[in-house]
């Protein structure tokens, strides 16, 4: 096993804490005073009291900075990095496009037994398929009239989940659907991936209309780069219900009619080898997401890091215990008096 050990800081801006130190002393010596005199009433402390007042004056300023200097390290998390060390990986790399156009508040959906709309049902449901597929590399892109990377694929699902909760309807201006676009944005973020898989699913509730990229033209480009698509419908069928507000400010539903264009995410599916699904509810889309997890393993063996040996209690408890002990010294040994 190859273990190649890393220093690092967890949270380095600590470290501008040390740049302020010497402006904290420079401004101490002019505006502070010097005591009358320095007294000890502790007669087991002799050997430390006879030492001079200019010399017990520099034991305590050292005591106070390097103590101030250790606990900055410590905050800044110093840490080594147990090594890479090879695990068992996926070898499959996903991009997730998701739809935040205007009609993605319908609420044809439930979750937990109450009404939600598609985008927060699609969120509970790709959290779960996320934390099922930890080897795996995932990224998101978000799209409406436009798309945009969200994430880049990553093997830190942690920060995908940041990202994913932070996805809101109206993140992106217009209502419109730009399928095609958001299709080519997934497939140029994994072509410059090498691995055994590489699969885009594309979830809309709504028809190509607008985007300069034509949704069967990025189709072509994944087959030619060897990326699976699967789509996914989402919405109910005939009418869904979108919220608006009545003349009194009250939460009212509209009936919504529902148009998804099948026929293009078939289509899309059938041509890079993946499949089309259609999910009319929240346990429907749980059964797609258990089926592409299925659909799509393989294994192979990655390098990452194994751990962290994190060193700021080394750092933190003796940085406190020195300015402890100035102060017990400067209030009891070497205690000052104006």
């Amino acid at each position: 096993m190859n273990w190649n050990l890393g220093f690092s800081f967890g949270a380095p801006w600590w470290l501008l804490g040390l740049l302020l130190l010497p402006v904290l002393a420079w401004t101490r010596n002019r505006i502070g005073r010097e005591g009358a005199f320095i007294y000890s009433s502790l007669n087991l402390m002799k050997g430390i009291t006879e030492l001079s007042r200019s010399r017990a004056g520099t034991v305590l300023n050292n005591l106070r900075w390097i103590g101030l200097v250790l606990l900055i390290l410590g905050m800044a998390r110093p840490r080594v990095g147990g090594g890479l060390a090879p695990i068992k990986a996926s070898g499959i790399d996903i991009a997730v496009a998701v739809d935040l156009s205007g009609s993605m508040a319908a609420e044809d959906f439930e979750l937990r037994g109450e009404r939600v709309n598609r985008l927060t049902m699609l969120r509970d449901v790709l959290r779960t398929f996320i934390d099922n597929r930890p080897a795996d590399r995932i990224g998101l892109v978000a799209f409406a009239t436009q798309a945009f990377i969200a994430a880049p694929p990553t093997l830190d699902h942690d920060f995908i989940h940041r990202v994913l909760n932070r996805l809101e309807l109206g993140t992106i201006d217009g209502n419109q659907t730009a399928i095609g676009s958001a299709l080519s944005a997934s497939v140029n973020r994994l072509r410059e991936l090498k691995s055994k898989s590489r699969i885009v699913i594309l979830m809309t509730d709504g028809q190509n209309n607008a985007g300069k990229v034509p949704p069967l033209t990025a189709a072509e480009a994944a087959q030619a780069l060897g990326v699976k698509v699967y789509t996914i419908g989402v919405g109910t069928h005939g009418f869904a219900p979108m919220p608006a507000r009545d003349a009194f400010g009250r939460k009212v539903y509209v009936k919504q009619p529902v148009d998804i264009d099948e026929d293009t995410l078939k289509k899309i599916a059938d041509k890079t080898g993946g499949k089309y699904f259609r999910a009319d509810s929240t346990e429907t889309l749980r059964k797609i997401y258990s089926e592409i997890d299925r659909l799509e393993k393989t294994e192979m063996e990655t390098k990452r890091h194994a751990y962290y040996d994190e060193w700021m209690a080394l750092f933190v408890g003796p940085g406190l215990a020195l300015l402890v002990l100035e102060l017990l010294l400067s209030q009891t040994v070497w205690r000052k008096l104006p």
